[in-house]
């Protein structure tokens, strides 16, 4: 059986978060079963909750869920949060962390797998279309290498302004 990588991936975030020194936040769904939150301060069936070891008591994370202690308008509470009602982990300070997306039925997935044929009916089947191997050069036609430089090693004249036009991919954070 296939298990989840939110609980692994959100453990990991939120150590992290606290080795650098960071205060984690996690966003969940308090519309999901199962979750406890306080109801007062959710809004668009969304709660932002600060889980620093500062601001909490009795915090654990396991695969089903997190739970902890805290303090809401000075009442105490405690918080449930089902491991897929958790929507993401960051950090307040920078906002580095991740966003949780929907996750496939895992089961289905382990039964549709389990359908495929076996290691042996692959063989047959690939026996026929095995790979081969083939001499390719380092330039093309024009002289050009496919990382954008010439024979000797210098930028290749018409690559320059295809270089400025391309850039680093970057996140955004929107809220």
């Amino acid at each position: 059986m296939t298990r989840s990588s939110r609980p692994y991936l959100a453990r990991a975030l939120y150590e992290w978060i606290l080795d650098n020194e960071l205060t984690p936040y996690l966003v969940v769904d308090a519309t999901q079963p199962g979750v406890e939150v306080p109801e007062q301060f959710v809004q668009n069936g969304q709660i932002v909750l600060n889980a620093a070891p500062s601001a909490v008591r009795d915090f654990f994370m396991e695969n089903q869920a997190i739970g902890f202690s805290a303090r809401f308008s000075g009442q105490p509470m405690q918080i449930m949060i089902p491991m897929e009602a958790l929507l993401a982990v960051y950090a307040r300070e920078n906002a580095a962390g991740m966003v949780f997306g929907h996750e496939p039925d895992l089961a289905a997935l382990d039964e549709a797998l389990a359908d495929e044929p076996g290691e042996e009916a692959r063989e047959k089947d690939d026996s026929e279309a095995k790979p081969a191997l083939s001499a390719v050069s380092d330039t093309d036609e024009s002289g050009s290498r496919p990382d954008g430089q010439d024979k000797d090693g210098k930028p290749a004249p018409d690559d320059k302004h295809k270089e400025s036009a391309k850039k680093r991919p970057s996140l955004r954070v929107v809220k």
